[in-house]
């Protein structure tokens, strides 16, 4: 059984390998392939066209996939941030009806009316960013920093951050109060490779959780 995520650039799908690698291995153990894609998209641009193309394209390929093949499941985890991409939304509810709505209009224009593909394609997101993950690893962010520790002026809990100022922005500027830059592809695998994701989980619990409860589960 294949479980086919989709996630926006090719850092995020290094730094969730790195986090949930212990999980990825156990699922593999019980016959089950958990499998992280990037879309298109530069990590150099703040969203850029990657967010648009996970949302307008992945339902599109979802379609395709999951009805060569009724026992995979295909997951779209975009980024929250920033908003209106592709489709006006700003909130999470927003989001996910938006890409359902999509996936929805791919069965039809396929004349596809089959309520086992309907349930194999989920929608979940990382709220606002991948940043929030790296937010709630404050000892293994504060060691890459090679800091003793440092003043939070994030919102606590960390997915409570807004469009204005999104995770990665307040982790940028950590990294340049430390003398660094944030080298996401680098940095991020590298932050969250060494930190529980269990602990993310109890940390993250809005987006995070539900995303990582579902994967234990399938």
């Amino acid at each position: 059984m294949r479980v086919i995520i989709y996630v926006e650039g090719a850092s995020d799908k290094a730094a969730l390998e790195a986090l949930l690698a212990p999980l990825i291995a156990a699922k593999s153990q019980q016959g089950i392939g958990i499998e992280f894609f990037s879309v298109k998209g530069s990590d150099n641009q703040r969203g850029g066209d990657a967010k648009k193309d996970l949302l307008t394209k992945i339902p599109i390929k979802a379609v395709n996939i999951l009805k060569n093949d009724l026992s995979a499941i295909v997951i779209a985890l975009p980024d929250l941030y920033p908003k209106n991409k592709g489709f006006p939304h700003e909130t999470v509810q927003e989001l996910e009806w938006g890409i359902m709505d999509k996936f929805a209009q791919a069965l039809r224009d396929k004349g596809i009316d089959d309520e086992r593909i309907k349930k194999r394609f989920r929608v979940f997101c990382l709220k606002y960013e991948l940043e929030a993950l790296i937010l709630a690893a404050e000892s293994e962010l504060a060691n890459r920093l090679e800091v003793d520790s440092f003043t939070v002026t994030w919102k606590i809990p960390v997915e409570d951050q807004n469009h204005d100022v999104p995770p990665n922005r307040v982790v940028e500027q950590l990294f340049r109060d430390s003398g660094k830059t944030y080298k996401k592809t680098v940095d991020a695998p590298e932050i969250l490779g060494n930190i529980d994701y269990l602990t993310i989980v109890e940390r993250c619990t809005q987006c995070f959780k539900p995303f990582v409860n579902f994967i234990e589960q399938v």
